[in-house]
């Protein structure tokens, strides 16, 4: 939980200040006003970075440096941001400890829930990948780590793709290497989905008021059963294509996340209100992995999503909303006061 926050030269933030109630927190103002910028500001202090834009991009413009300070149930949290035109450095101090990275025991868990995430079916896989990864670097130790790495190395392999007259056992090191990584980010994402499914079903029909079964599959060119041996084989027999495309053709980076509604893809049958439905069963799902990983009750972050919801949904979030310390923004405060009964904090922000 966090009591209070400080910003200075953040975004939009001079030097600002707000206190926030141990329930839901209400942040209201028009369009532009900077609801997004504090919302975002709270993940800032509790995982150390935005989900919308680079460290430099959260430096005010003629700024050099950005600061956000935080009261919290565990203690000062303060995020420092100095921004050169070479270079951008971060550093945490929690508790008078200095960190330069942010390990996940050291992050305050919280759950993200923002208008791009209603595309999350429609959209492309990446937006599905990086749903199951995020929710990965929250609950198991060592992911953050994992996905870093093999972004890197990947990075390393499609960089070697592009030079000329490269010859193919140049690369054999950097496959293995790869197909390892690869192995370990696949096995920890399909635990995810089995953990997601023994629930999820349940919980959507529950929110459907429905009878429909649902459940959630991990796609892939590769082998699931024998990842790392199976893209190895196929990185080694698709070189020549790899060469010339430029990149690798195989890989986590390729795979998807599938819901599947009565034996059909929801992307291509799913109606809006099946998608919003599965959407805000996945999000309860995603507070409850984290809570029960965790031994925490993680903040819940609501950008602009609330009016997106019909009543039977609202009513339906509502009543998980209560156990958690949660932060909404809107335009209309009616339209979310009137689910909590005057029982909420206030944020207005001109």
């Amino acid at each position: 939980m966090i009591n209070d926050l400080r910003l200075q030269s953040y975004r939009s933030y001079k030097n600002d200040a707000f206190e926030f109630g141990n329930g839901v927190n209400i942040i209201v103002g028009p369009n532009a006003s900077g609801k997004t910028n504090l919302l975002e500001a709270i993940l800032v202090v509790c995982r150390g970075s935005s989900y919308r834009v680079k460290d430099a991009d959260l430096v005010q413009f003629d700024a050099p440096w950005a600061r956000v300070e935080s009261d919290t149930n565990e203690g000062k949290r303060v995020v420092t941001i100095e921004r050169t035109d070479a270079t951008t450095e971060k550093k945490y101090v929690i508790n008078s400890v200095t960190f330069r990275r942010l390990t996940m025991s050291k992050t305050i868990p919280v759950v993200v829930f923002e208008p791009e995430h209603l595309r999350l079916l429609n959209g492309g896989p990446e937006r599905r990948r990086e749903y199951v990864d995020n929710l990965l670097e929250q609950t198991v130790q060592g992911f953050s780590k994992l996905r870093r790495d093999y972004k890197r190395t990947l990075a390393q392999r499609n960089r070697l793709l592009k030079t000329p007259n490269l010859r193919n056992d140049e690369l054999f090191v950097w496959n293995v290497r790869l197909c390892e990584l690869a192995g370990a980010i696949v096995d920890k994402r399909v635990m995810l989905i089995g953990r997601l499914n023994e629930e999820i079903q349940d919980l959507y029909r529950e929110l459907a008021q429905s009878s429909n079964d649902i459940k959630l599959e991990y796609n892939s060119a590769c082998s699931v059963e024998s990842y790392s041996t199976d893209m190895l084989r196929k990185l080694e027999q698709n070189i020549d294509e790899d060469k010339t495309r430029g990149f690798t053709s195989y890989g986590p980076h390729r795979d998807d996340l599938a819901v599947i509604i009565d034996n059909h893809r929801a992307e291509v049958s799913a109606s809006r209100g099946e998608s919003r439905t599965v959407l805000l069963a996945l999000k309860i799902l995603e507070l409850r992995l984290i809570e029960k990983s965790r031994g925490k009750k993680p903040l819940l972050l609501l950008d602009d999503v609330f009016s997106e919801l019909d009543g039977s949904r609202r009513k339906a979030l509502t009543s998980y909303l209560q156990n958690y310390q949660t932060f909404i923004t809107t335009t209309d405060a009616d339209i979310v006061v009137q689910h909590f009964m005057g029982d909420c904090t206030i944020i207005p922000i001109s």
